[in-house]
């Protein structure tokens, strides 16, 4: 693989649009370059730290070629955006539509309970996350931002904190609260807090939702986020030419965020 190289053309650097628009690749462009490894204009992120991948808007032969270097025989991830067509040696596992929501009119406000997580939390924090499932988490997850968590006599039960990190944006994500401590409000107060950090630095909150996640989607509303845009996600895997690839086959296509 050619790693850790990155081959942007200067049309395509004259036509960049908002930050927003292509999110992952103008993180992995700027703050979090260090988890970045790029194919042409297709990069992923370290697959350690997260499964996303960023793309062009319409993928060519050569980005097809580019993908499937990156993420190697039978190794899958999700594209944004419509009318991806993959090369006919392709699957298309499934379709998925979502919500991008920016927060410009978060109601902030720092949390003095909440703690900051840090690695020593991780068995904790990847417990949570599989009681919750509040969508991809891996162990190193953790190093793309701050995570706030609150504990209940010791034991952590409920978390947020930040993913995606474009230009002037970041993402809050990893939203979740233990079902036994649901309805006391903890999401909506990690969330503002999170929010608070991402303001001190000057920079604006953003979120993605599956788009039938009506009831987060309309926690987010009420806590000051607006719909930016509706979007899909295309779940995509490599074909694995080894003669028993179902038993060496790469890893799943990545989870549509929450």
């Amino acid at each position: 693989m050619t790693a850790e190289t990155f081959d942007l053309d200067a049309a395509e650097l004259g036509t960049a649009g908002h930050p927003l628009d292509d999110p992952v690749r103008e993180s992995l462009r700027g703050v979090h370059h260090r988890f970045a490894h790029w194919v042409g204009r297709v990069g992923r992120y370290d697959p350690a730290v997260a499964r996303f991948v960023g793309h062009p808007p319409v993928l060519d032969e050569r980005d097809w070629a580019d993908l499937a270097e990156l993420l190697g025989p039978g190794g899958g991830t999700g594209l944004r955006g419509d009318g991806h067509v993959p090369p006919p040696d392709w699957t298309v596992v499934r379709e998925m539509a979502s919500v991008q929501m920016e927060g410009s009119g978060l109601r902030v406000a720092p949390d003095p309970a909440a703690e900051v997580l840090t690695a020593a939390d991780i068995p904790e924090i990847l417990e949570l996350i599989a009681r919750t499932e509040p969508g991809p988490f891996l162990p190193r997850t953790i190093e793309m931002g701050t995570y706030l968590g609150l504990r209940v006599d010791g034991r952590l039960v409920a978390m947020a904190g930040e993913r995606l990190h474009p230009r002037g944006w970041t993402e809050i994500s990893a939203v979740c609260t233990d079902a036994g401590f649901r309805g006391h409000g903890l999401a909506s107060r990690l969330v503002r807090a999170v929010g608070a950090v991402i303001r001190e630095r000057g920079e604006t909150p953003f979120l993605h939702a599956v788009a039938h996640n009506t009831t987060a989607i309309s926690l987010y509303e009420t806590l000051g986020f607006t719909l930016r845009k509706r979007s899909k996600l295309t779940f995509v895997q490599v074909p694995d030419p080894r003669p028993d690839n179902r038993r060496t086959a790469g890893p799943r296509p990545a989870p549509a965020p929450r």
